[in-house]
Formats: structure tokens, sequence, C-alpha cells
């Protein structure tokens, strides 16, 4: 067993499930095992965790009835397997900074302060992973915490990519375009970077994390400029289950049609539109492109998605001036090659081609020869990018060293 304070736990919250990651402090970090609390608040809760040893690989059900108890399992199982002195660190990705946060932060007593006020921005996440801090403080008062902030990547856009068309005196309050994705997109830059790709750190990216959330990035000279996220993580590209852009005019529309209370709004363009609402069967990409050929309402719900990621792409290529490396990243941009197909088809314009074989075995690179822009598949990591905050912020012994030269 290591010495005390020598691991880092990552979390990742969700409505229903808690992702998480143990990193082994050193040069580099090393991740032991991963795992997910999943159906928190169901009967059928479980903890499902991968390790490096067979033993650490099992699934199995858990009680609990809330995030708090969730927290309480998955600490049970930590001590038990690491030792109750183990940890060093626990680094959380939360979603929303709003104005002030836009860089990792130890967590203090102000902090949650500040985050309780700003769950408006973001109800869908931001209570649930203070829940989440405040279970840990709980049971771990002197246990460093760090928050991750998913709008910190693109505290580098210009002003004229931030503004939202509505009344100034809203500004004044935050409300302004933010950007989320952030610490998979980090991870990806830093990924081109390792790649020794040239336009990483001088040149024109754009990329494209697609899964049940779904966003893309236009990054120049290694800085964001643009992404198709704004104030809330609904809005931008149609996914899983969130609407991305409507017109505004729905929300009276809908009240006076169907008397629907802004409550109601947004359950249904966050849970129950994107693919789902489309294709009325699933939110899950793999079985809409297995009932596609059967199914006009799963094809016009794939044939939709790729439409939209198409034209961010467009647009971020306008953006740019031009494209030199495009990225997929994500659930569906990892394992989906018939999407990157229909994504990039028709955009030898710009110089994006895809080597049909390279991309049906999901390569790492997967453009042609003739294709002028290199496009990438990197499968993300955004514990890993937690991890390396919360040893940077906290500057936990050689990784502090090993940020520095990266």
């Amino acid at each position: 067993m290591k010495p005390a304070d020598s691991r880092i736990l990552t979390i990742n919250g969700g409505s229903s499930s808690i992702k998480f990651a143990l990193f082994e402090v050193g040069e580099p970090l090393r991740r032991i095992l991963g795992g997910e609390l999943e159906r928190i608040g169901t009967p059928q809760a479980a903890l499902r965790v991968k390790g490096l040893n067979s033993a650490d690989n099992f699934s199995r059900p858990v009680t609990a009835a809330d995030h708090t108890v969730a927290v309480g399992a998955l600490a049970d199982w930590i001590e038990k397997h690491s030792g109750r002195d183990a940890l060093a660190a626990v680094g959380h990705r939360v979603v929303h900074g709003g104005p002030k946060y836009s860089e990792p932060q130890q967590v203090t007593a102000e902090m949650i302060e500040e985050l309780h006020g700003l769950c408006p921005f973001d109800p869908e996440h931001l209570p649930l992973e203070i829940e989440l801090i405040e279970a840990f403080r709980q049971r771990h008062p002197r246990l460093p915490q760090v928050a991750c902030f998913d709008t910190a990547f693109h505290r580098t856009m210009p002003r004229v990519a931030t503004l939202l068309p509505i009344p100034r005196r809203f500004e004044a309050a935050g409300v302004r375009r933010y950007g989320f994705h952030g610490l998979s997109f980090e991870f990806l830059m830093a990924e081109l970077v390792r790649l020794g790709e040239p336009a990483a750190t001088k040149g024109r990216v754009i990329l494209a994390h697609l899964g049940s959330g779904a966003s893309l990035a236009a990054v120049r000279d290694g800085k964001s400029i643009d992404t198709s996220m704004g104030f809330t993580p609904t809005a931008g590209l149609v996914m899983s289950s969130r609407s991305g852009d409507l017109d505004p005019g729905l929300v009276s529309y809908l009240a006076r049609t169907e008397q629907m209370s802004a409550a109601q709004f947004q359950k249904m363009v966050t849970h129950e539109s994107g693919l789902l609402g489309v294709s009325q069967t699933s939110s899950d990409m793999r079985d809409l492109l297995d009932r596609e050929t059967k199914d006009l309402r799963a094809a016009e719900a794939v044939g939709l998605f790729c439409y939209q990621a198409k034209k961010w792409i467009g647009a971020f290529a306008v953006a740019l001036g031009g494209v030199d490396t495009l990225v997929f990243a994500g659930g569906i941009g990892e394992n989906a090659p018939p999407v990157r197909e229909r994504i990039c088809d028709g955009l030898g314009f710009l110089g994006i081609e895809l080597d049909q074989e390279c991309n049906a075995k999901s390569a790492s690179l997967i453009s042609s020869q003739a294709g002028r822009v290199k496009v990438r598949v990197i499968r993300t990591d955004e514990e890993l990018m937690i991890a390396r905050s919360a040893s940077r912020v906290l500057d936990l012994g050689p990784i502090r060293k090993t940020l520095a030269s990266a």
C-alpha cells in the first residue's frame, strides 16, 4: 500500500450518477482505477469499478438514496481499498464558474457560498455538484478539495463572442456566453501538443466533443475564440436530450398554447428534446444508427445531428479564417465512424477529407493524404485533467515539475 496522502480522487457528478477515478501522485500521475456510481436514488443503484488488477473489476448493488449517501458508499469502498488516510485531495468537475471563476481553485467556504448564488445559472448541475463537495467536507473536513470549472477554458474568448444581444443590464449580473466542456477541450489541446501538432500552438483548430452533451470549440494559437454552447450547456448543437439552439419565441408560444411554465420548458429542452425528442425512441446515437434504415424518425435525428455539427464546423472555419486540424472526441465522436463520415462529407472545400478505412477503424488520424486538414480522433480524459489541476493547485510534490515542463 502506498504511503498516506498519496492519491487524488476525481469526481464528475451527474443527475443520477457519479463518475470517479483514483490517481496515484507521481511523475506522471497514474490512474489506479475508475468507475461510476449509477442509478442513484433508485433501488437499482450500483457501484461499478474497473482497476489495474482483475480483483478490482466488479459491479455490485449499493444503497444510495441520494448523492450524499452515494458519496458515503464510495468513500467507504475507497478507504477499504486504499486506507483511510490515502487521499491527498479530491478534485471536482464544476460545470459553471460564472463570471468569477476562470481557473481551478481550492474549495473554500466563501466559494461554496458563491456557487450557491450561481445556481440559477445552471440549475441542472450546480446544486448537485455543491452537494457532492459538501458531502466530502462533512466526511473529511480537513481533506483539500479543488473545483475545476468547465467554463475556464473559454475565458480567452474575445468580447464579441461572449455578448448576448439582450439589454446590457443583464450583463452586469453575469448573463453572457461562457461555453463548456472546457476540461475535455483542455485535454485535447494538450494531446495535440504531445503529438507534435503545430496547429496546437500556432494554428487553427476545431474541437468537436460529441457525446450525450455535445459542443464544438474554435481555437486559435492554443486559445479558445468561440464555442457552440452559451450561457448554459443547453445551447448550441442538438444533443442526446437537450435541444441546442431554439427560437426564443417558442417560450411565449408554448406558454400561450400549452400553458407551459418556465420550469416545464426547462425540463422539455433539457431532458425531452434533442435526439430523443426528434426520434421519440432513444437519446442514444448507437440505437438510432441501428434503427435508421427502418425508422424515419431515427434517421431524421441522426441527420439533424450531423447537419448541425457540419454547420458549426463551417461557422468556426470562418471565425478562424480556415482550419488546420479537426478533432473528434466524446462518446459519439470517438466511436461512431458513420457520424464522423456524414459530418465531414461535403467539406472538401475546407480541405477536410477522410480516409474511409482509417475512419472505419477509428484510427487516431483519419484524414486522407489528399486532405489539407488533419482530422484526428482523440479519446478525451476529463478525469486526468481534474487530477492534474488538483496537483497543480495544491502543489502536490513532483507533479508540479511535470506540468511545468509539459
